[in-house]
Order: structure tokens, then sequence, then C-alpha cells
């Protein structure tokens, strides 16, 4: 499971962000990136930026350290401005947290060169975990000291707003033509041949054992964590092998 991390302060909200996260101070004197659960979009969004922040970092890629956030909403008695009063008052026990990467500057697609290989195994990871929010318009990726970290994934999985169809959702192709990436040329082809034999059933089973059960009781449909867990994988399992050959929109660029 994540560490966990108990709140002593809320410095002040990040407002890049829809959900309105903020920046928090832990017990351990580390400053945190917050996504509250009691946001508009729900535990859903925790739950994939916890799978898919921890498959991502197992793969190789660079993401802010995750961490559980015990919040006490009394923390939220204090704040002037009524909706982070409200974020606070209705997110209090476990929230998410992420390393706060001081010193880092948001992706900029026209000042930051990538390589075709990293570009192929970042447009690679998204197929695989249908993110849709990783546009030019909106990369949500750093540079931090020269290298490039993967962050915020709360917009992936959208299976899991329709369980029924999940398994289905294996075969759905995923369009990089606004990718921010799609202009270094990226090598998706090699990045499966990299990445794709590394997505195993263990490894899933290990990222999906880090998801809090707090965030996964009550699903509709399932009868513990566990099997929600299971659920969740299925989908990244069945979609690794293939999903390269389903890319669509690098070819026709320049």
């Amino acid at each position: 499971m994540l560490n966990e991390v108990t709140v002593t302060r809320y410095i002040t909200p990040l407002r890049e962000g829809g959900s309105l996260p903020g920046l928090v101070e832990g017990d351990d004197h580390g400053a945190y990136v917050i996504k509250f659960a009691g946001a508009g979009q729900g535990r859903k969004t925790l739950v994939a930026e916890v799978v898919c922040g921890e498959l991502a970092r197992r793969l190789g890629f660079r993401v802010p350290r995750l961490v559980t956030l015990a919040l006490d909403p009394v923390l939220g008695l204090g704040e002037p401005e009524q909706q982070v009063q409200d974020l606070l008052r209705g997110s209090g026990g476990t929230d998410l947290g992420m390393d706060f990467l001081s010193g880092a500057l948001g992706f900029d697609p026209l000042g930051f060169r990538a390589s075709p290989a990293e570009a192929g195994r970042i447009v690679w990871f998204d197929a695989l975990v249908g993110n849709v929010d990783r546009s030019w318009r909106n990369p949500n990726l750093l540079v931090h000291r020269g290298d490039l970290w993967l962050i915020d994934h709360g917009a992936t999985m959208i299976w899991h707003h329709n369980w029924p169809g999940a398994d289905a959702s294996a075969a759905r192709p995923y369009d990089a033509s606004e990718h921010a990436l799609a202009r270094f040329a990226p090598d998706v082809a090699g990045a499966a041949a990299e990445l794709a034999p590394l997505v195993t059933e263990d490894l899933l089973a290990e990222v999906t054992a880090e998801i809090p059960d707090v965030w996964l009781t009550g699903e509709p449909g399932f009868t513990d964590p566990d099997a929600l867990r299971r659920a969740y994988a299925r989908p990244l399992l069945a979609r690794a092998a293939t999903v390269h050959e389903r890319v669509t929109g690098i070819e026709e660029r320049p």
C-alpha cells in the first residue's frame, strides 16, 4: 500500500487543475500536491491516478511519488475562499498526494524536444491507459532538472465509468493526433516491443494492490475491493499486447 502521510497544513490552491488541487504540508515535513476525494470527479479519479501512476513507475517512467494523505476537515475552517473550504470539509479521511517537484516547469512542445524513443514510450503508455488528457493544449508533463515527468492521470481508463463494457474496451483505438508529443515522431512500435512484455498479471496485481480499500468499497456489481482490483487489471492486460497497432493520428503527420 502507499505510504500514509497526515496533512498538517493547507498552503495554497493550485488553479491549473480543474478539480482545484492544493499544495499541503505533511507530518513528514514534505510538500505534496493533494487531490481531493471530495472533488467533483470523485474517488475514481484518485483510483486512476494510483493505477496509472504506479504502473508508469514500474515501467520506468518518471512519476512523482504517490502517498495517501490523511486529512482532518477542520483544516478548512480558517480558509477564506468558500470553494477551498468546501473541498477541505468534504474530503476528510483519505486523499491522494504526490510529491511537489519544486522548480519544475510545465512542458512546452515548442521549447522542449523529446527523442522519438521517449515520445514513443509515453504515447504507448497513454494509449494503454486511454489517456485523453495529454494534448498539446494541456500536456500534463513537467520538465524537472531537464527530464520529463508524467503527472495527472485522472482522465484515464474511461471504462471504469461503465463496467459492463470494460472488457470490450481493450480493443478501443487511440487517437494520438493531438498528443503533446506527436510532433516528435514517436516510435510507438519500439516502445511496444520494450514495454508490452512487462505488463503481466503479476505486475498489475502489484499495482492495483496500492489502491486503498476505502476508494473501492461500495462499487455496484462487485462483492469486495479485490474483485474490483481484478476488474481494473483485466482491460490493461488485454490491451497491452496489441494497443500499438491501434494508435492512429501519428502516421499522417509529416
